[in-house]
Formats: C-alpha cells, structure tokens, sequence
C-alpha cells in the first residue's frame, strides 16, 4: 500500500449506530472510489463499469486491527484476464506430470535414505536379544523405517529373521507397530512444503499428522495387550494353521510398472546386503548397496581332483585309478556377471553414503518443485463450482440415517486406492495437498487413511503369499500381525465418534504448527528421532530401567491431562492454584520463550504477526462465523465479502509489513 494511501485510513472518535468506528465518507487513492467503513467490511461503489472483487486488509493501530476488505479488479476485468480453454487443458497433462515427478521423486528419497542409513538398520536388527524386549523393539522398528523410510524393507527383514529362526513372532510384532508408525513420517514431510500459507499449512500438517496419533494411540493399546496376552500373534498362527497355504504370484504392482522405468535409470539397489548384516552374514557388510551388474550367468566346469584309490565313486562322479591314487572329475558351478546395470551411479566410484546425500537433496529439491507447483495448479483448477463438485462428493455424507456409511465407504475407497498403487506412504502423501487447499476435510481424510493402512496389510498379504516355501508361514504371519493391528486398531478408535481422538489431536497439532511453523520441524525431530533413541536407549538397561523412568513419567503425563480436562470442563472444583498453570514458569507451559528465542536466531526484520496476540483484535461479524468455519474446511468455494481467511497486515506504526512467523 502506497504511504499516501495508508495515510488517508485515519479513525475518528464517531460511532455508528452498530457501534463501530468510521470516518464518513473516506477518499481512497489506493482503488480510487468512495468508501463506507462498516461492521460488515467496506462498501464501494466503483467510480468506473465494471466488477470489482473484494481483497482483504488488515489495518493495525495501538489500540486495535480492524479487518475490511478492499476490492479490486477480477480476473476478468483485467485485460487478457480471462483463460482460454486450450490453457485449460494444458493443465490435466501437467497436473499428472507433476504428480509423476512427485511419487518419482518419493521413490528415490527412500533409496537416499537407505544408501545413507541401510546397513546402520542392518546393524539394529542384529541385537536378537534387544529385540526379545517389546519396547525396544517397538523403538527399532521406529527408528529403522525411518532410516530406510520404507515400511516393506523393513518388515521384510523382520520375515527373514523369524523364518530363519532368530526371532520369533511374539517378538516380531512390536518391531511391526514400530513399522507402521515409522512409515507416516513421509506424509509429515510432504506437508511441511506448504509451510508458506498459514492455513494450509494448518490443515496439510493435521491430515498428515493424523496418522501418527492413530498409530501412536493404538500402540498404547495395544502393546500391553499383546505382550501380556500375544493376542494377535496368536490370532495369527490359528490363520495361517488353518489354511492349506501355497506359494503363489505376488499382486501386480501396477505404480511401479509405471515409475521403475524411471527410477532405476537413477539409482538401482541390492537390498540383499541389508538383510545379510540383519542376519549376521558378514561377508556382505563390505558389499556396496548400489547395484552394478543387473544380470548374470551359472557356468559349469570340470575339475581333476585326485584321491585315494578307495575313493568311492558315484554316478555323479567320474574316476580313473592310477596305481595308488584315483582321479576325479567335478562338475563345478561358478556365477559370472554378465551385464551391467544402467544408471547414473554405476561407475560412479562414490561411497554409498555419498550417493545418498547426493540423491537427498535432489529428490528434495524435486519433491518441494513438484508439490509447491502441484498446489498452486490444484488452486487454480478445484475453485468455485469445481470445488462445489468435489466438495458434494467426498465430503458429503449420506443422508439421515445412513449418515455412518459415508465413512465406512471412505474407508474403502483408501483401501482400493492404496492396493492399486501398492503404497500406503505415496497415498497419503498425495492426500496431504489435496488436505492443505482444503478439497478433502480432516474429517474426511481420517477413514482415507484408515483404509490406507488396511490396503497396505492386504498388499502385504499376497507380497507374503508369494514368498518362497521355507518363509511362507512366517511371512503369513507377519502379515496377518500388521493385518489384526489395523483392524483392532480401527475398532478401538473409529466407530464411536466420541473416540476418535485422532481427530481431535491433529487439529490439536494443526493449530499449534500455525502459530509457532518451527514446531512441526520440532515435532518431527522428538517423535520420529529423539524419543525412539532415548527409549531404545533406556530400553538396553532393562526394564527395571523402564519401569523407574517410564512410571513417574507416565504418572505426570496422566496427571497434566486430567488438569487440562478440569480446567476446560469444570475449573471450580479445582484448588485457586491449579485453575490455571500460570505458577509454573512461562517455558514449562508456553512456547512463546522458544518462539522468541527462535525468532532471534533466525534475525527476521519484522515480528510474527499472531492470530491470538493479545493487541491484535480482528472483527468479524457474528452471523458470518458459521459461514467462515465452512470456507476454512473448502477455501476452494467463493470467498464471502465480510470473510478474510489470511489478511494482509500492515502496521501504521512505520508500516512494517509481515505476514508469516519463521520457520
């Protein structure tokens, strides 16, 4: 805004008879027509033909912000405005390249992260007796899916150790938990590249999150259940028992048909060598993950091997006698490599962990191109009756009283779509865009990825039934394992609204995030990083260990959410004191000491401007506050005049202008 134009927004002392402040009538140089300040926003009537659209603005002085909305010119009232339908085509194809490169590109990143971090997993699995300790192996699942950021790596080698009897199944099923939580940390990632519009970023960081909380609620469940009782290792082994199991093809993997051809041009790996350091081979662990022969040949040779003359010989061995002595011939078989593979670190002479930090920061670069242009052209496309459209058809629910069937069909079409493309991690990280423009609601979202994870145990199960004969029973099992913890996992948190708790806390964490945008990189770093290593840690001093730290820290953990459940509920039946947790110092109950810490390291210009700051007052219009809660949950539909989803704030006071907080 021009300072002359800033100037002319002056506030008199005259109330109108809504009791509002204005300064009747105002000349506004910045869109040239007159101005009629309101309760409702800014009414204007244009000095020249044409439509004029609203865009928001925030005005701040040193006793409060006022919200209003200035129009400008649409779209079409610009000239050359108006797209043409050819660009409107060009979009599709552009919209399905985009999203080529973006599962491409999630592909190669966990090939980055298995050169950097595979045999360091191999080394994790090693330990079998750390992994006969349920939380330890809770936390190596954990920590290894994170590492390869592949959950079918993972499990597959938890396959190898139980069918080579190193682990048993009872063991085997915490590491599995670990798996499924490890696996979400894909889609967390994916939603920090909308980190630069503050509610998207809000609803992108809560669909992903909402995952982690459905899997980190179930493991509290179900962990104890399982090591006291074995549940589903049991509910397992009565599955594969009671069927007649034979090997068979593996489900056609219909999304790597379509990005292999592009991918192994990059990177090929031999996972092999992960799965020997698990298994104790050490032959393998001077064995460079990157594959460079694709092909090879079993040739047949003969060899004179001299014995005693009682040598006896067989139909398979030929043999001469020569006085004392006998000669025979063996048939040896020798593999020779036959064709190299082809890809652009073939013959690069780089350690694996080079080719990994390589390949990290290349997908990186490509995963955040390809998702912040994905955004901008899915705003571009799913806007007005589009988004209407869509709205009518995955939000909607069926009317009364079928109204629970909608979820239960949103669940399988999760579980459809997940089995097509073989991938839970690709499905919801594509999901998490469409979450942050708001096409899908977090409502909606929540049995998408419930039937995702069912999706992905049943791909699991026909990947197991493929497996040779002497891992086929083990491998049935391990996958009926993940299959039963879905399942239980659903039931506990699902069909009763009032405990889908998942809900709750990822929009918990989505508000969070939008205030403070460092705390998703944080939350990222404690729950997937810091807290599995310190468990796993703890873990290895046994569990006299556990039991004297976890105790008193899950004690004050109950406790703090009892308060936080009285002070909301009913703050009177609590002592002055506890009422709130203003007598504990500000870091042990808020994050503004952090955030102001973080804000000067990063050195900004400008200070984060807050939605909650206690001088910053937007006012909105009370019957406007159900229709502004139905924008926030589909922006993609027509923004209401007297609405400003994310205003743009300008301060008089020297006119700093800053619109985000530091990541």
């Amino acid at each position: 805004m021009p300072l002359a134009a800033a100037q002319n927004f002056t506030f008199g002392s005259q109330i109108n008879e809504k009791g509002f402040p204005y300064k009747p009538p105002l000349q506004c140089e910045l869109c040239q027509s007159k101005r009629l300040i309101t309760r409702g926003g800014i009414k204007s009537r244009s000095l020249k033909d044409g439509t004029m659209s609203s865009r928001p603005i925030r005005i701040t002085t040193t006793e409060q912000t006022i919200s209003f909305n200035v129009p400008t010119k649409t779209s079409e009232d610009r000239p050359g405005g108006r797209s043409s339908p050819f660009i409107g085509l060009l979009r599709v194809p552009l919209l399905l390249l985009l999203l080529y490169g973006f599962v491409c590109s999630l592909d190669v990143l966990s090939s980055a992260f298995q050169l950097a971090g595979g045999k360091v997993a191999g080394d994790i699995f090693k330990d079998n007796a750390i992994l006969s300790n349920p939380v330890a192996g809770l936390m190596v699942g954990i920590l290894v899916t994170v590492l390869v950021q592949s959950s079918s790596t993972s499990t597959s080698i938890v396959v190898s150790l139980v069918s080579s009897g190193l682990l048993e199944v009872k063991s085997a099923v915490p590491i599995i938990m670990g798996s499924n939580i490890g696996t979400s940390v894909t889609n967390t990632i994916v939603a920090l590249m909308q980190a630069g519009e503050r509610n998207e970023f809000k609803r992108a960081f809560a669909g992903a999150t909402i995952h982690d909380c459905f899997n980190w609620l179930s493991v509290l469940v179900l962990l104890p259940v399982e090591v006291a009782s074995g549940l589903m290792s049991f509910l397992a082994r009565v599955t594969v028992s009671g069927f007649q199991l034979h090997s068979g093809e593996e489900a056609p993997e219909l999304l790597k048909t379509l990005t292999e051809p592009f991918t192994k041009l990059i990177i090929q790996l031999d996972k092999s060598v992960i799965t020997g350091i698990a298994l104790g081979d050490e032959s393998v662990r001077n064995h460079s993950l990157v594959k460079v022969w694709c092909k090879s040949s079993v040739f047949l040779s003969s060899v004179n091997v001299t014995a005693s003359a009682a040598h006896n010989c067989s139909a398979e061995l030929h043999c001469g006698n020569d006085s004392d002595l006998a000669w025979i011939t063996q048939n040896i078989s020798s593999q020779i490599n036959t064709e190299k593979c082809r890809h652009l670190f073939v013959d690069s002479g780089l350690s694996d962990l080079a080719v990994g930090l390589v390949l990290l920061a290349g997908s990186l670069v490509v995963l955040c191109s390809c998702l912040l242009l994905l955004v901008k052209l899915l705003n571009s496309l799913l806007k007005g009756q589009v988004a209407k459209v869509i709205e009518g058809v995955i939000n909607t629910d069926f009317p009364y009283p079928l109204g629970w069937l909608s979820g239960y069909l949103a669940m399988l079409m999760g579980a459809g779509m997940t089995f097509i493309i073989q991938s839970s991690s690709v499905f919801t990280s594509a999901m998490t865009p469409l979450i942050g423009i708001g096409v899908i609601s977090l409502n909606r979202a929540y049995p998408l990825t419930l039937g995702s994870n069912i999706g992905t145990t049943t791909t699991a199960i026909l990947a197991a039934l493929a497996s040779p004969k002497e891992k086929l029973p083990a491998a049935c099992q391990i996958a009926l394992c993940h299959f039963y913890f879905n399942i239980f996992g659903i039931l506990l948190w699902y069909p009763i609204p009032m405990t889908r708790l998942p809900i709750r806390m990822a929009s918990a964490l989505g508000e969070r995030t939008a205030k403070y945008r460092w705390f998703a990189v944080l939350y990222l770093l404690v729950c997937f990083l810091l807290m599995p290593c310190l468990v796993f840690g703890i873990s290895l001093a046994g569990w006299q260990a556990m039991v004297a730290v976890g105790t008193p820290f899950s004690a004050l953990i109950v406790f703090v959410l009892l308060i936080n459940l009285m002070q909301a509920r009913n703050p009177t039946r609590l002592p002055k004191t506890l009422r709130s947790w203003d007598f504990l110092p500000q870091w042990m109950h808020s994050l503004k000491p952090l955030d102001k810490l973080i804000s000067r390291t990063t050195a900004l210009c400008c200070s984060p401007a807050r939605i909650n700051d206690p001088d910053v007052v937007v006012v909105t219009p009370p019957e406007s506050k159900k229709q502004a809660e139905h924008w926030y949950d589909n922006p993609g539909l027509s923004l209401p005049e007297e609405i400003s989803s994310e205003p743009r704030v300008f301060r008089l006071r020297g006119l700093e202008r800053c619109n985000s907080t530091p990541l």
